[in-house]
């Protein structure tokens, strides 16, 4: 399959011609061959082209993991319309900023009832709470319910519109043209859209796969993570550029997916972060299911967690990534070929088209083999800007190469070591989350004068936010009483699980000092740990 100047929808149809009745995707109750994707995706194009949406439109999926998703996903594309998945864990009042900022005609969820919330009620509540200025209709899959046009009805329109003619909309559309928006979040209260362009998506499938993976169609790729979620899109494209299969499931489970790798004979473990793969591990299961097909693990962790991860599957290769949402979710993946200790220190050399250097943050002067600074990328896979944010993208580019904000080095021969995060942001259980949005929220309690985010490690979720607190003269708070001030208003991962109290800041001349703020917590931490009480 060549990978030139392909758009993602002709990407698939490309495999589905050529791998036809293999399986593409496979969930716990339901197959898809490439044959059978491709007549849903196509049935599900022509349903959105008779409601309405064209080229270039934006459409929400708010869904748990299903196959429905990933067929309205690739009947985007085949119309030509850009696809918006949403985080199955907002809020309201976080999805309605969503549903607006990113300009959405049209979104489609289900009636299934979620671990994170019920899709329907909280689609209601947050159109209700601020109207979305483009927003045309909502479609509910399964049950009907008022409000949502049905399956039953949006199904039935595709018949109103040729397939010929809703394909031949998606013909014109350019590789630079967005395909995908993700919404990430950053140094803002807000989330940001990263508009995701053909190209980045389609060739960083090719290169995980051709240069990395090396998978054939008989490749089972188990890659449970929520598909609103790059860490689960990215390994759907290295699948379709083999012919290989992608196994997922509603929610991750770790029972579920030991049952499924040993049933469908999985070759590839995609759990990406720790504690997911830590689940697995301490599974009653685990021990007595046979995993052997697995030949491949990828995992992003600290290199004695990682030890770990490569004792349990010890017939696995153990490779690690670097990657953000702005360069399509992967720019580098550890090569199989590399000793052990190179695939557990590092997170490999960025793949063939991408490049990187570290610079010092302060001055851009180039660091040298093994310095730590910000790391810098450019090339194909990454994004072109944040969408509707012209201040953040000029902050965000400099001559042509992309500013992460993420403390890095490289080794002599170009691998790259992951270091942390210079920008103020938490990696909570895998997701981004932005400290000054807990800021904000926290802010505004009548009780809170001044409130700062900090992440701190945790053995579960590797970091989580603690709220550093001051409060009006006259007001006696609690943790307690704020952590349940936050319930309900934000993602329950993005709620602090430590609080503590302060009267005095440590201050620069003009800013409070973060870092301080982690070494008293870090020394609190330590005098818990050896008995030392004060």
């Amino acid at each position: 399959m060549e990978s030139q100047n392909l758009t993602l929808g002709q990407y698939f149809l490309n495999a589905a011609d050529q791998y036809g009745d293999e399986d593409v995707l496979i969930f716990p109750n339901h197959r898809h061959t490439y044959e059978s994707l491709q007549i849903a995706a196509i049935s599900r194009g022509c349903s959105f082209s008779a409601s309405g949406v064209g080229p270039g439109d934006h459409v929400g999926l708010l869904m748990a993991n299903c196959p429905e998703f990933i067929e309205c996903l690739l009947g985007l594309q085949l119309l030509g319309a850009v696809a918006v998945p949403m985080n199955a864990r907002y809020k309201a009042q976080e999805l309605a900023y969503v549903l607006d900022n990113a300009d959405i005609k049209w979104v489609v969820t289900h009636d299934l009832v979620s671990e994170y919330a019920n899709f329907g009620d909280l689609l209601l509540e947050a159109v209700t709470a601020k109207a979305p200025e483009r927003l045309e209709g909502l479609v509910m899959l399964g049950n009907p319910r008022e409000g949502f046009v049905g399956q039953s009805e949006f199904e039935a329109l595709a018949e109103s519109v040729p397939q010929a003619e809703m394909l031949a909309a998606h013909s014109e559309i350019s590789v630079m043209s967005p395909a995908i928006m993700m919404y990430t979040s950053g140094t803002t209260a807000h989330p940001k859209g990263c508009p995701l362009h053909h190209e980045m998506l389609v060739q960083n499938g090719i290169n995980m796969n051709r240069s990395r993976y090396f998978l054939s169609k008989a490749d089972r790729f188990w890659a449970p993570l929520p598909m609103f979620h790059m860490a689960s899109i990215l390994p759907l494209m290295c699948c379709i550029d083999a012919g290989a299969a992608m196994l997922s499931m509603t929610h991750v489970d770790s029972g579920l997916s030991l049952e499924m790798m040993e049933r469908e004979r999985a070759t590839v473990a995609f759990p990406s972060f720790p504690t997911v793969t830590a689940a697995l591990i301490a599974h009653p299961d685990f021990r007595t299911r046979d995993l052997s097909s697995i030949r491949r693990l990828n995992n992003v962790a600290p290199p004695d967690v990682l030890r770990q991860f490569q004792e349990a599957f010890p017939q696995a290769v153990q490779t690690g990534a670097y990657g953000l949402t702005e360069a399509g979710g992967v720019i580098a993946f550890n090569h199989p070929d590399e000793p052990l200790e190179t695939r557990l220190t590092t997170c490999g050399q960025p793949m063939p088209g991408l490049e990187a250097k570290v610079v010092n943050p302060e001055t851009g002067a180039g660091c040298a083999p093994g310095e730590k600074g910000e790391i810098l990328l450019r090339g194909y896979a990454i994004f072109k800007g944040y969408y509707k944010s012209p201040d953040k993208n000029a902050e965000a580019f400099e001559e042509g190469w992309f500013k992460t904000g993420d403390l890095c080095a490289m080794t002599s021969n170009g691998e790259i070591e992951f270091h942390g995060r210079i920008k103020d942001m938490l990696k909570v259980g895998g997701e981004n989350v932005a400290a000054i949005e807990i800021e904000s929220l926290l802010s505004q309690h009548p009780g809170v004068k001044m409130a700062q985010i900090i992440g701190v490690p945790d053995a579960r979720l590797q970091e989580v936010a603690c709220a550093y607190i001051e409060c009006h003269v006259g007001h006696d708070l609690t943790a307690v009483e704020l952590i349940e001030f936050c319930q309900g208003k934000i993602a329950s991962f993005k709620i602090p699980r430590h609080v503590r109290f302060v009267t005095d800041w440590p201050m620069s001349a003009t800013k409070i000092q973060k870092f301080v703020l982690r070494q008293w917590f870090e020394s609190e931490d330590q005098s818990l740990a050896s008995g030392n009480t004060g």
